[in-house]
């Protein structure tokens, strides 16, 4: 990695907090710099290209750090989950990574899937692609581990897989939602059940507790 090449993913993974704190239209170049500790050129110099007004080295580092962001969310669920073997408690512990980290989450300011799409609006179009490719890569990774858990024989067969896949990222993103307004993790403790609830209901019959 080249000297510019560092000191642009120096300026992503900074960058990525501030966004997802104060939104794209909240950003400004000086929380940038006071972010990075670089000037204005030293931002934008390492963005600009020909073509690329101010606005547009701008939207180019939010989309990069909205992408750095929901990477880091996908890294530390993966290292809770990578080492953990039935699909059932995979699912599982995906809810409780996010019960545990709730007030505490990867990124500071929340699930940046959640915050972008508020502003991913027809004046950002790109970040809302962005957002809309993120949740889809999401439900592929929901629908892919419940496939391999019905070759496992650890998910019903007969599981709509997509649908579980909407209603999981629905149900979670709801009670990321509810826990951030009320500051507290209760809310996110009912929804959590619920999808507990819901994974076990995955369960093949002959699996199921009587």
């Amino acid at each position: 990695m080249t000297k510019s090449e560092k000191t642009r993913q120096f300026i992503i993974e900074k960058s990525a907090a501030v966004f997802n704190q104060k939104g794209y239209h909240g950003t400004t170049l000086e929380d940038l710099m006071v972010a990075t500790g670089l000037s204005k050129g030293g931002i934008y110099g390492n963005f600009k290209r020909e073509g690329l007004d101010k606005k547009g080295v701008k939207d180019e580092i939010a989309i990069a750090a909205f992408e750095h962001a929901v990477q880091r969310v996908y890294d530390a669920i993966k290292e809770r989950t990578t080492v953990i073997e039935h699909t059932l408690d995979k699912l599982k512990a995906v809810v409780y990574f996010y019960r545990e980290r709730i007030l505490d989450p990867p990124v500071e300011g929340g699930c940046p899937i959640q915050n972008s799409a508020v502003e991913s609006d027809d004046m950002l179009p790109a970040l809302r692609e962005k957002v809309q490719a993120a949740i889809q890569e999401w439900e592929r990774r929901i629908v892919r581990t419940l496939e391999k858990g019905i070759e496992k024989g650890e998910v019903r067969a007969d599981v709509d897989k997509s649908e579980f896949a909407t209603l999981f990222i629905g149900t979670l993103e709801g009670g990321i939602l509810l826990a951030r307004v009320q500051h507290s993790v209760k809310p996110f403790e009912v929804m959590s059940r619920q999808l507990v609830s819901m994974i076990e209901n995955l369960r093949p019959q002959k699996d199921r507790l009587v």
